[in-house]
């Protein structure tokens, strides 16, 4: 068991990973990564040239065996990241900025590659 979770760190670490250098290579800073508190956690945080904020919530996954990564993500766990979204701004002196929940997922096929699907604004 703890072999699958180690796996499973190590498959979300990358697809943070490459989703942090995607919200870079578009012109993002990238401000916050697991970013926790009692209520749960925001994978990333990132501020566009816009100025809105960007929390986005990633899902790894080595294969579809289980669904799209984007099958994860429920619409309790968007309201989830709503409310969380909202305790960083307040957390980081930026209640009232514009925001918005992204997600992403990061598909990791058996030779080494990966794919990067990314919607921004879903809630």
């Amino acid at each position: 068991m703890a072999a699958k979770k180690n796996r499973n760190q190590i498959l979300g670490k990358f697809g943070e990973s490459q989703v942090s250098q995607f919200c870079l290579d578009r012109g993002d800073e990238v401000l916050d990564r697991n970013w926790r508190v009692r209520e749960g956690e925001i994978d990333l945080v990132s501020l566009d040239n816009a100025g809105i904020f960007h929390f986005i919530e990633v899902k790894s996954r080595s294969s579809l065996a289980f669904g799209h990564p984007f099958e994860a993500i429920t619409p309790i766990k968007l309201l989830r990241m709503q409310r969380l979204a909202m305790g960083w701004l307040v957390t980081h002196g930026c209640f009232g900025s514009e925001f918005q929940i992204d997600i992403a997922s990061v598909l990791i096929n058996p030779d080494g590659t990966h794919s990067l699907e990314y919607r921004g604004g879903v809630l």
